[in-house]
């Protein structure tokens, strides 16, 4: 695959990535610091805009990165794992920037879930006719920042990056735990491409 080529495809996934955080950020009616900077974003991609292709920040140099295991109030989701995880694939398959050790690392990108909570998404009437609840929105929070190891200098911080996803309840408890979970995967999905982006793209 050429440089170009890579290039493109590159812009293109940051593209369709950004319109699919715009789109839930606007049904979810809040967080408008994200939704301005995506409104910017997707204004500079219909220009001709284009995302670095080399594999390098943007704006700053980062020789080495460490990705500790992200922290959470509460483990029955098991998500900090899969959150860890996501963001390294990331970086390992996007960048040219070496993971290392928090202790040899250059940077360090630093992450904690404030808030892990579900509400009601919809409803259906049974055959008693009352109110059952049938989906759920699985909302998670995070604080997430880019610190220079040896200096303490702020690159980039976020203290209230939040994403949510729909899940299935049913009768099942084993089948809703499964549900739960891979909404929990889209989410942390979603959240990794987006630090990806405000680290390498200063997005």
């Amino acid at each position: 695959m050429s440089r170009s080529q890579v290039s493109g495809f590159r812009f293109f996934k940051s593209a369709i990535l950004s319109c699919e955080v715009f789109s839930t950020l606007f049904h979810r009616g809040g967080d408008w610091k994200h939704l301005t900077l995506l409104l910017l974003f997707l204004c500079m991609a219909g220009c001709g805009y284009n995302l670095q292709a080399t594999g390098k920040p943007k704006g700053i140099t980062i020789p080495s990165l460490a990705i500790p295991l992200m922290k959470s109030p509460s483990s029955s989701l098991g998500f900090e794992g899969d959150f860890s995880r996501m963001i390294r694939q990331e970086f390992v398959s996007h960048s040219q920037i070496p993971l290392t050790s928090r202790e040899k690392a250059a940077m360090v990108l630093v992450g904690t879930v404030t808030d892990i909570r579900t509400v009601p998404l919809s409803y259906r009437i049974s055959d008693e006719n009352f109110e059952v609840t049938t989906s759920r929105w699985l909302k998670i929070r995070l604080s997430c920042k880019l610190v220079e190891r040896a200096t303490g200098k702020l690159i980039w911080d976020d203290p209230n990056m939040e994403q949510k996803a729909a899940f299935t309840v049913t009768s099942d408890p084993l089948q809703t735990s499964y549900n739960r979970r891979k909404a929990a995967e889209k989410i942390a999905r979603l959240l990794s491409e987006i630090i990806y982006l405000r680290t390498m793209e200063r997005f």
